[in-house]
């Protein structure tokens, strides 16, 4: 398990995406072929909290991705915690985790996830 923030682009405008990186110091450019975006990613849960977390916690979103961000920074506290390290505080994680972006793609569902945990406690 490991939370990630990206930021994509149209290619055209990658000095968007330097911008950020520059501010936050930290983050990796990579070509996203899916869709022929530019990303800018952040992997790290240290970085993560230390840098992006507080940043949008001073400046808060105005938009609908508010909500998601909110998730997602308890999500990062709780992994800082160790919480993820539990049968109990990942199921709590992985819950919340499916809260976020509602509209987006997912690799895996939250369903499917919290099920085989359950299949791999029995």
């Amino acid at each position: 398990m490991r939370p990630s923030l990206s930021v994509s682009q149209n290619g055209d405008r990658s000095e968007v995406l330097l911008e950020i990186q520059r501010y936050f110091g930290c983050g990796t450019l990579r070509p996203d072929r899916s869709d022929k975006t530019l990303k800018l990613e952040v992997r790290s849960l240290p970085l993560l909290v230390e840098k992006i977390v507080p940043h949008f916690k001073r400046y808060p979103m105005l938009s609908g991705k508010r909500n998601d961000f909110e998730l997602f920074a308890d999500i990062c506290e709780r992994m800082t915690r160790g919480e993820h390290r539990t049968a109990t505080g990942l199921q709590e994680i992985v819950r919340r985790a499916g809260q976020m972006n509602p509209s987006g793609k997912r690799g895996y569902l939250p369903e499917r996830i919290l099920e085989s945990l359950v299949e791999m406690k029995a």
